[in-house]
């Protein structure tokens, strides 16, 4: 019997599936540079962006085109839904006449209301609170250049946002420890470190990075937070990921970042070319893990 499944955040994969998806999206990177993609001739996916984004339109519309289907592209603009259509009502219209549906949006409830009131699977293509395709794309990554990230230690560092919750289902679902550093006031939801004794929030990012194996960061001001610019930039100036925190980490340890980086903010301009900086193979694999993402979809509904 068909399961209608959607990926909102982490926790709609366990982790057997996630582990799967992860080997099948290295297994479609072969067969893309083989020419050899999977087909889903006539397949349908509508993108809906209320926020912009370079990454996650192109991965996506590539994605589609890649598998054999192809992708229509909705802003705001061009949707109801941006002049007040009840997203239960937009929800059943547009799954009626498409066949995949993701959505980069603000507020997480908006993708959950659309989400139950579609009748094709819904993918999370970014919200304020969860970010699930990139660490998807950050797993593969690190699957990639280091095997199996179980029983390893990830550290954080920055604000805690959408990605860092994320990271934060990424340890349950993947049984790696996480480690976090973020300025007073700027931690992720209390209720997810409550639920997640595999993440301890440290004192600075020298105690978090000591001795880990991945570093993760992203930019201090997320879209949409562009007016808090400047105050950002002076709580968060003791939180640059530069060569320096790399070295308190273990000697085989890689840096990610899931880009756009700011330069001389969030990170350095040296470690973002030095050589255990992945940033450009995890940004290509967004690619790849959501290809193995819309087909795992598919075939779940099928």
């Amino acid at each position: 019997m068909a399961t209608l499944r959607h990926f909102l955040t982490l926790k709609d994969l366990n982790s057997d599936e996630a582990r799967t998806l992860l080997a099948r999206a290295t297994e479609l990177k072969k067969l893309h540079k083989e020419n050899s993609d999977p087909s889903f001739e006539n397949k349908v996916m509508g993108m809906i962006f209320e926020k912009s984004s370079t990454r996650t339109r192109v991965s996506f519309e590539a994605a589609m085109k890649h598998l054999g289907g192809s992708a229509i592209f909705l802003s705001p603009n061009d949707t109801q839904l941006g002049r007040g259509e009840p997203i239960e009502d937009s929800a059943r219209v547009l799954s009626s006449m498409l066949d995949i549906i993701m959505i980069r949006t603000f507020e997480h409830s908006k993708l959950e209301t659309f989400a139950r009131y579609s009748s094709v699977p819904v993918i999370n293509g970014l919200t304020d609170d969860f970010h699930p395709c990139q660490l998807l794309a950050d797993m593969q990554t690190y699957f990639e250049h280091r095997g199996d990230i179980a029983g390893k230690t990830v550290c954080w560092v920055g604000d805690g946002n959408n990605m860092c919750q994320s990271y934060i289902n990424a340890s349950a679902l993947f049984d790696f420890k996480l480690n976090i550093a973020c300025p007073e006031g700027y931690l992720p939801k209390k209720a997810l470190l409550e639920q997640n004794p595999q993440v301890t929030v440290c004192a600075s990012p020298q105690e978090a990075t000591t001795q880990s194996d991945l570093v993760v960061t992203d930019v201090w001001a997320s879209m949409g937070q562009e007016a808090e610019q400047q105050t950002r930039i002076e709580k968060f100036s003791a939180y640059q990921v530069d060569t320096s925190l790399m070295d308190k980490a273990n000697a085989d340890a890689l840096f990610m970042h899931c880009l756009p980086a700011h330069r001389g903010e969030e990170v350095s301009a040296e470690l973002m070319d030095d050589p255990r900086a992945v940033v450009w193979d995890e940004a290509e694999n967004r690619l790849h893990a959501q290809k193995a993402l819309i087909e795992f979809l598919f075939q779940q509904a099928t």
